[in-house]
């Protein structure tokens, strides 16, 4: 979706003394004097500190920030996977059943775990920016709508859409990638400094060819064109079918290593620790009509996933 770094707390001030016009008559004795003794005292103080500062101890590591567990405001960006495309409705979004932001009852989005309270208190204190079709590059201009609302937390889930090309070679670069995802970083920081962010991983893509590539109805509705860098020709075996698969499964761990690094240099992120690109989802997860999308019950999932790693006393390794 130059690293962001965490947001340093305090700054250094600096003051200083204007001197003064010596005075006249008889109190220039006294004035001259006093100021030698000024001087000697600001050149003793000078030579300790330089000494402390060379032979001391060493500056106090500034402390970061502490995570907070139980945030109540949210706002989502990604793709069509928190937007809840194919999940209630064919080619339809469906954000009242996002893992992130939604209200449907069935899904327990972490919006309703961790704000609670009816619809419409969680729709005032949680905003979905995600779009369907969305590829790491458009998190910049998402990142700038959801630090405009100055959210406790910002979640993130995106890199599907990048990976899943048209062909193998036509895939997102790993570096623009990081370049596209760091970007968006630094604009989150720019307008909401002191956000959380939660970071998913990209879901493993050839795991869900596997649970698919035997079903009928699967391998028809993928003809379509959905992901067809990993599951066009499901059926196709290949050396040259597995090949262009294999392409695909190592760009996405290396879209996922590129989420852990930028995250882990981000004293205010959390990263899922390959959570979902582990989680195994099976046919009931998947969305009945494209068998990509999650359904209802795999939006549940992901909400489950979420909440766990957000409100863990420690982030996932």
């Amino acid at each position: 979706m130059d690293e962001t770094q965490g947001v340093a707390v305090g700054s250094r001030g600096r003051t200083g003394r204007r001197a003064g016009r010596a005075p006249r008559g008889r109190g220039a004795g006294v004035a001259l004097a006093a100021a030698a003794v000024l001087t000697t005292g600001t050149l003793t103080a000078c030579d300790a500190s330089s000494d402390s500062q060379t032979h001391g101890a060493p500056a106090k590591k500034r402390t970061a920030p502490v995570w907070n567990r139980s945030p109540d405001s949210i706002a989502a960006v990604g793709d069509s996977i928190t937007r809840a495309f194919d999940a209630c409705l064919v080619l339809s979004d469906c954000p009242e059943a996002s893992w992130a932001t939604g209200t449907d009852k069935g899904v327990r989005s972490l919006a309703m775990r961790l704000i609670g309270g009816e619809p419409a208190t969680i729709a005032q204190r949680s905003w979905n920016f995600a779009r369907t079709g969305a590829q790491v590059a458009d998190l910049t201009r998402q990142m700038t709508q959801a630090g405009k609302r100055r959210p406790e937390l910002v979640t993130v889930l995106v890199g599907a859409n990048d990976a899943c090309a048209q062909t193998a070679g036509t895939m997102t670069p790993v570096a623009d990638f990081r370049a596209s995802f760091s970007g968006a970083m630094r604009e989150l920081r720019r307008t909401a400094p002191k956000a959380q962010v939660y970071v998913s991983s990209v879901p493993d893509l050839h795991r869900l060819w596997a649970t698919g590539k035997d079903d009928p109805l699967g391998r028809a509705v993928w003809k379509l064109g959905i992901c067809s860098s990993m599951l066009g020709d499901a059926e196709d075996t290949s050396a040259r079918a597995e090949r262009r698969r294999a392409d695909v499964q190592e760009r996405v761990v290396a879209y996922n290593d590129v989420l852990k690094d930028i995250c882990a240099k981000d004293t205010r992120c959390r990263y899922d620790g390959g959570a979902v690109f582990d989680y195994r989802f099976g046919e009931k997860l998947l969305s009945r009509w494209d068998w990509f999308h999650p359904s209802k019950d795999g939006q549940g999932v992901l909400a489950d996933i979420a909440y766990r790693n957000i409100t863990a006393e420690r982030p996932p390794v």
